[in-house]
């Protein structure tokens, strides 16, 4: 049993929808891409992609040691699943002729390999998360929404203040990830991953707008934290993978109403 499916206790709500399950592979590869095609254009909807920097990736449910990825240069609002490419262990591109961001394999290549149960990872260079990064604090309980994230953020100190670019460097962001869905790399910002593309977007729009949330309570004064025993609860209630993906599906709606094109 892996880290997520270990962790995960699905609600019991009457009609709600549930995740797909496949039995082709090739229907699981265009689904993963259809999906990270949609939360690319979903972070750049939100303005939390910033010109070339950035990069959501998801497994390749047949290559496991694989990848797929946005191309380097594409903006996220204009992200199609004809766009993606598909990058190997050793960083070559198996899949497209476009580039490859060197970062996003030196950092989502190390966590893929460091965590067999993550499907996909996010990360980009986003306004609240890279200020809050900067403190070299950890994240407080100080909002119900922050309890998703209750003892499942990581802290990395170290080589934030370069590009990251040597997998070595990747390998110590995965090895401060452990088995946590979140790491707030000092001086960079957030990467979040998850059992899906949908659980690693919306786990890093949520964990921006409480680095956001903590640093304007913080500015206006001492916020009164969450005590442990309601923390916990909170995280039980909304902090597993399901739920992640769950909260993604009105962006999905929503794109594939308004932009159906990201499809192609």
């Amino acid at each position: 049993m892996t880290d997520l499916q270990a962790r995960e206790t699905k609600p019991t709500i009457t009609g709600i929808p549930q995740q797909p399950v496949f039995h082709d592979v090739e229907a699981e590869r265009l689904h993963r891409k259809q999906r990270l095609a949609a939360g690319l254009r979903t972070l750049g909807r939100l303005n939390l992609a910033e010109g070339v920097a950035g990069h959501v990736t998801v497994r390749d449910p047949e290559f496991p040691d694989r990848f797929w990825v946005n191309p380097l240069g594409r903006n996220f609002k204009m992200m199609r699943v004809s766009d993606l490419i598909c990058v190997d262990h050793t960083g070559a591109v198996v899949v497209g002729d476009q580039p490859v961001n060197t970062a996003a394999f030196a950092i989502h290549s190390s966590i893929h390999h460091a965590r067999p149960d993550i499907i996909a990872a996010a990360h980009t260079h986003s306004m609240y998360g890279r200020t809050f990064s900067a403190m070299g604090k950890p994240l407080k309980m100080i909002t119900q929404d922050a309890t998703a994230f209750y003892n499942d953020v990581a802290l990395h100190a170290e080589g934030g203040g370069a590009v990251v670019l040597d997998p070595a460097d990747g390998a110590a962001m995965a090895r401060s990830l452990g088995d946590k869905k979140a790491l707030i790399h000092q001086n960079h910002g957030l990467i979040t991953c998850g059992g899906s593309v949908d659980a690693a977007v919306w786990w890093f729009i949520a964990l921006e707008r409480c680095c956001q949330s903590q640093l304007v309570a913080e500015a206006a004064g001492t916020p009164i934290e969450v005590p442990d025993h309601l923390a916990r609860m909170g995280y039980e209630q909304q902090g597993h993978d399901f739920l992640g993906w769950f909260q993604f599906q009105p962006f999905w709606d929503l794109l594939v109403q308004d932009e159906p094109d990201f499809l192609n």
